[in-house]
């Protein structure tokens, strides 16, 4: 690349003095100029008053057409689309194994519909704490029966009994009591000093199958431990299998058993099997903290790497609503790790769709070939007995389309992103640092070109908000959810168009008489700014994503270097177009891969992310932004084509049409299509509330079902089917009542604020809850400590609030401080196994010096959610008139609240 030159194809070029040169000034820069071809004056639309002098080759010869521009770049996009949807779909590089010593998959989905058969697994349930554990320890006997004599294979049933405090939606506490780990440690005829944990959990949600979450990862982890077990090699370390019994109850069994198993003091790292999808290749979404060898063994082992470094700076962010018993290991075990996730089709993670024949059965051998040989890896590594020694450093990681995984140290990281930015600086350095008569026209039009190009940036992200909160005003969110591309054709050729026009209009109106070429290398150096701007911002917050801003700047850089000379001498041609998107290869496609993952986690968690949030806002957003990045390189584009006419009314066109078709609610938001349901979540709750004031009497008392919907659009789609559900029995905040007087299974009130409450008679479960005050007591610190005592079914929730002048200072749960939850209130999680004593537990309450009669009110909320008691017949009526779009999930609840 020439570095320096200012060619006449870089320069701007002018008709005799206007504008900025004086006659002196075009005097002298005439010399420096290749000698100009005589061209006419070519009139401007509209009148007279705007010419353009082409530069020597002439633009009006060499300028891009508009056609072939516009739709080489659809085709452009369209194939790096496609090559994205077959690395996606490759899922193994050849069929299922069978051969000793191999991951088998047709074993592992034998182990998973065998789990799957059993039903839902709630935690207490028989079919969780008898059933599954039955089959489990079955299957575990007959692998230890076939195992090889250099392996010593031990079983434990561990039911722990704890309590902890996390800081996951808003914060809550969380109480467990006799639920179920099933441990199995394999290890060297010997003994072993160390080991390596894999876990999975045999536990589901209420109404789910849960075969993606996650019977799959432990039939997964069954047959690993069969092809472990057979093996003639005598591994150096042990390996830990965990097949927790009570994840769903957010992470209670895995902290029982890292806080209380004898074994976890062998620990020295661990694998974590999850899912927030149902097959699709599953991804390492969370390493360390820290330990980069970690990342370097599953760089070394794994057969089908997926794994991003972006993906786990985005989840660790908290944007995403979702936590996995990485964390318990990580804050309570202090043990790094790595967390892997089926991501793929969302839309029925946690539904009666979650079964077995929906995984495919390549999903299952690549995770088994994953873990198998990590695992293995791990148990004959040195760095696992001495990990601490290699505990300090992050690692930027990120696999090339499944094929392989680059990985380097982030300080490596950052010493490269630094050395991109001085490219970039000697590049524009170099531009700028020219005399003066040359450069005072660049350095005006960069910045200019700079502002033009964030604003368009920024009205674009405008212009799909002002739609998006429209679509939203008439009630036609979620439009895009069942059908994606009409998010595309409405939001994004809205994005596309604006940024278009914006730059158009610079064009005509702003850069007159100015060389497209010129402009062209203007804005080529705007966005190369803005992405160093990024790279800059992204290494210095310490962010491994960054590597991404220095692979769009570094390609584009070597594409620039490579077709200067022809640029210069010859203008954007057909030519030029093919080689410079073979240039933009790398970057396009790989960032393609990353916004296909993006949406593909993001848009069925915008189906069930509560009634607070505008959906199409956010999807909107997420669109505007992934089109600012594609367009950056591109807005070059913009200057060079003859003209952009065409183009925005065929945007602008399929922008209208679509908005009038979701106006009209042409596109239904949920589907039931058996070969790809998207179902709309809702909550049925059948619960009687009793409200006792201070001397215990009861106040109130009423029944109904209490409704939720899990989504922006309420009730609106369900209200035509079933009209008794409407607007008239909005449920009503209680306000003098924890959490709105109501029986919430998670603290999610925040996110969910419009909900239902249709009268019905009283529920009668058998095993009711019962609760009691056993003692009032004056502490010698001047606080009043509350002995309670709870019965009921396995999972309970309790809520505080304390009076004006009272504050909650300290109680037997957690780690002894009480923890708020968002709003003020202070919300505990319980649960238990399948016996369990009466659950005891105390609060102190701090008053002022002016005690109030009254100091806390507290609730009872009991769930039922198998058996008999789970049902009521109103409950099953109501649940019957649902249309087969909707996925209703229904039990029986009781809620009882008391003054004291």
């Amino acid at each position: 690349m020439e570095w320096g030159a200012e060619s006449a194809a870089v320069r701007r070029h002018r008709v005799g003095g206007e504008r900025r040169e004086g006659p002196a000034e075009a005097a002298a820069l005439q010399p420096e100029r290749e000698a100009p071809a005589p061209e006419p004056m070519v009139a401007a639309r509209g009148g007279g008053a705007r010419t353009r002098k082409r530069s020597p080759g002439g633009d009006a010869g060499t300028g891009l057409s508009e056609g072939r521009a516009a739709l080489g770049l659809v085709l452009y996009l369209l194939a790096l689309r496609a090559l994205v949807q077959l690395s996606l779909q490759q899922l193994v590089l050849r069929g299922p194994a069978g051969s000793r010593g191999e991951f088998d998959a047709r074993q592992a989905r034998n182990y998973l519909e065998h789990i799957t058969s059993i039903g839902p697994r709630t935690t207490g349930s028989p079919e969780n704490e008898v059933l599954t554990v039955r089959y489990l320890l079955e299957q575990i006997k007959l692998i230890e029966d076939q195992s090889n004599s250099v392996h010593e294979i031990a079983v434990d049933v561990q039911r722990p009994t704890g309590s902890f405090s996390i800081d996951f939606l808003g914060g809550f506490t969380s109480y467990y009591d006799n639920i179920t780990n099933v441990v199995v440690k394999l290890e060297p005829r010997g003994g072993a000093q160390h080991a390596v944990l894999a876990n999975c959990h045999f536990d589901s949600v209420a109404n789910s199958p849960g075969a993606s979450d996650d019977a799959v990862s432990c039939s997964v982890m069954l047959e690993v431990l069969r092809v472990l077990s057979t093996s003639s090699e005598a591994f150096h370390h042990a390996i830990i299998f965990l097949f927790n019994g009570a994840e769903e109850n957010i992470l209670q069994a895995s902290h029982g058993f890292i806080t209380q198993h004898p074994w976890a003091s062998l620990i020295r790292a661990f694998i974590n099997l999850e899912a927030a999808g149902v097959g699709g290749k599953e991804l390492v979404f969370q390493t360390g903290p820290e330990n980069p060898w970690l990342v370097q063994a599953y760089v070394s082992a794994a057969k089908h790497p997926f794994a991003s470094v972006v993906a786990q700076e985005v989840f660790q962010s908290g944007i995403i609503p979702s936590d996995t018993d990485f964390r318990i290991y990580r804050d309570f075990g202090n043990i790094p790790g790595i967390d892997l996730a089926f991501i793929e089709n969302g839309y029925i993670y946690h539904t009666k769709y979650d079964t077995a024949d929906r995984i495919p059965i390549d999903s299952i051998q690549r995770a088994g070939d994953n873990i198998l040989a990590v695992l293995k890896y791990l148990a004959t590594s040195d760095m696992l007995a001495s990990s601490s020694k290699y505990k300090h450093g992050n690692m930027v990681f990120f696999d090339v389309f499944g094929l392989f995984v680059i990985a380097y140290p982030s300080r490596v990281g950052s010493i490269i992103n630094y050395m991109v930015v001085m490219l970039v600086v000697l590049y524009l350095g170099r531009k700028l640092l020219q005399p003066k008569h040359k450069t005072a026209h660049y350095m005006k039009d960069f910045f200019c070109g700079l502002g033009i190009t964030l604003i368009s940036w920024f009205t674009s992200l405008v212009t799909v908000l002002i739609i998006a909160v429209f679509i939203s005003l008439i009630g036609q969110s979620l439009s895009w959810y069942n059908h994606f591309y009409v998010s595309v054709c409405l939001y994004g050729t809205a994005a596309v168009a604006k940024i278009i026009f914006i730059h158009t209009l610079a064009k005509r109106f702003y850069y007159v008489n100015t060389s497209d070429r010129y402009l062209g290398e203007i804005f080529f150096d705007v966005s190369l700014f803005v992405h160093c701007v990024s790279l800059v911002t992204l290494t210095y917050q310490g962010l491994c994503m960054a590597f991404i801003s220095a692979v769009w700047i570094a390609f584009p850089l070597l594409t620039k270097f490579f077709l200067h000379k022809d640029f210069k001498y010859h203008g954007a041609g057909g030519k030029f177009l093919v080689f410079y998107l073979l240039g933009m290869f790398v970057p396009y496609l790989y960032v393609l891969y990353l916004i296909w993952a993006v949406f593909e986690m993001f848009t069925p968690i915008l189906g069930r992310s509560g009634t607070q949030i505008p959906p199409d806002a956010v999807l909107a957003s997420i669109l505007a932004g992934c089109i600012m990045i594609l367009s950056s390189y591109f807005i070059n584009f913009i200057y060079l084509a003859k003209s952009t006419k065409r183009t925005l009314v065929a945007l602008t066109s399929v922008c209208g049409i679509t908005f009038l078709l979701v106006c009209s609610g042409a596109f239904f938001p949920y589907s039931s299509d058996p070969a790809s349901p998207k179902p709309k979540r809702v909550f049925l709750q059948h619960t009687t509330r009793t409200f006792h004031d201070l001397d215990g009497n009861v106040v109130k008392r009423d029944s109904g079902i209490w409704i939720n919907g899990f989504d922006y659009t309420g009730m609106s789609h369900i209200t035509p089917h079933i009209p008794e559900i409407n607007e008239t029995i909005r449920a009503h905040c209680e306000e003098t009542a924890p959490l709105c007087g109501f029986p919430w299974y998670l603290p999610v009130h925040f996110l969910i604020k419009k909900n239902w409450y249709l009268p019905a008679s009283e529920v009668s479960p058998r095993d009711r809850a019962h609760f009691r005050l056993i003692s009032k007591e004056q502490t010698p610190w001047d606080s009043v400590r509350l002995t309670f005592e709870a019965t009921g079914p396995s999972h309970m929730s309790f809520y505080v609030r304390t009076h004006k002048g009272s504050t909650l200072s300290r109680w037997s749960l957690g780690n002894g401080t009480p923890v708020t939850s968002k709003g003020g209130d202070y919300f505990v999680f319980y649960s238990h196994g399948l016996q369990a004593s009466a659950w005891q537990f105390w609060i102190e309450v701090q008053v002022s010096e002016e005690q109030p009669e009254e100091m806390v009110t507290v609730a009872l909320a009991a769930h039922h959610f198998f058996g008999e008691d789970k049902r009521s017949p109103q409950l099953d009526a109501l649940k019957e008139k649902f249309p087969d779009w909707t996925f209703p999930s229904a039990w029986v609840c009781t809620y009882d609240l008391f003054v004291f």
